[in-house]
């Protein structure tokens, strides 16, 4: 079964063959955004999980090595460990996009992940039962984890030609949340397997934004219930926002459409900004966020338009 939105993966695919199309790229301008997209998933992965420091101080933290007054250790050595397993990644794409993920390979990105914070469990297994505070879920019992997390790479193997590489993606991701192989740090081991996934088939860094904790936690619930399409598409749409962020800042002068806020772009149009925030949410119009805002084109809303006259 294919979970993937058509209109997503046409916007996805376009992105893709846009960016391809400016190839090879100026490598200072990709350092750079390199280092914005590490920046902020390092600030949106950890705060997701509770971390408090804000998006400028995770960069003093990364860059200039300070300690913010008022915050935790626990804090600076999560960011630290985080931004260092990113780096361990790239490392491994840079070296070798075909390497094969394994039970070994997610236990080093936990191991990078936690460290600092939790070093006598890093890179092991739980060896006891857990459950997770506020949902449903039930990790399975500690025993079974091994034979678990097994399963997982064989299903990994057996898929991988098999369905799109976001479902491929996206579902591992959620496979190791559910597993819940580790005492502490899953999620973000769980993104970052997510995204080696991704980075060597070429894509970008898929950044799920701390505004966006409360939809992520909803979409991976939906997924314990066997509903895997929202969490697929949710993925999906964090790709599409590092293409647009890459686009933008690569071939600036392509991109004639500006971008306004929802309720200024329903002023002129048939639907509400809420209905309208509904459709970017559903990936049905072209959209980027920025912090808690999305941001479309008239552009996008005519596609959006056109297209459902086609169907009638």
């Amino acid at each position: 079964m294919k979970y993937l939105n058509k209109v997503i993966t046409s916007r996805l695919e376009a992105k893709r063959k846009e960016l391809n199309k400016l190839r090879p790229l100026p490598v200072s301008a990709v350092k750079k955004l390199q280092e914005k997209l590490r920046l902020e998933m390092t600030y949106n992965s950890n705060a997701i999980e509770g971390n408090s420091l804000t998006l400028k101080e995770t960069f003093l933290v990364i860059n200039e090595g300070v300690t913010v007054k008022g915050k935790p250790l626990k804090d600076h050595l999560e960011t630290k460990d985080q931004y260092a397993a990113l780096e361990y990644l790239y490392d491994l794409v840079d070296k070798d996009k075909q390497n094969t993920i394994s039970e070994k390979l997610i236990r080093s990105i936990h191991q990078m992940v936690v460290q600092e914070t939790e070093k006598e469990q890093a890179g092991k297994y739980r060896t006891a039962n857990v459950f997770i505070m506020g949902a449903k879920h039930t990790p399975p019992d500690a025993f079974q984890v091994p034979q678990l997390m097994n399963g997982l790479i064989v299903w990994l193997k057996k898929n991988s030609q098999k369905i799109s590489v976001i479902e491929l993606a996206a579902l591992f991701h959620h496979k190791i949340v559910s597993i819940h192989p580790f005492f502490d740090g899953n999620g973000r081991t769980a993104r970052l397997a997510m995204n080696l996934i991704l980075m060597r088939a070429g894509y970008p860094l898929a950044i799920i934004l701390k505004n966006d904790r409360k939809k992520y936690y909803n979409v991976l619930a939906k997924a314990d219930a066997d509903d895997y399409s929202p969490l697929v598409n949710f993925i999906a749409q964090t790709i599409e926002r590092s293409f647009d962020i890459y686009l933008k800042t690569l071939a600036p002068k392509k991109s004639k459409e500006k971008l306004i806020s929802l309720t200024d772009l329903a002023k002129n149009a048939p639907y509400s900004a809420k209905y309208l925030n509904l459709l970017v949410r559903q990936g049905k119009i072209e959209a980027y966020k920025e912090g808690r805002n999305w941001l479309s084109s008239k552009e996008s809303l005519d596609r959006y338009i056109k297209g459902r006259e086609r169907k009638k």
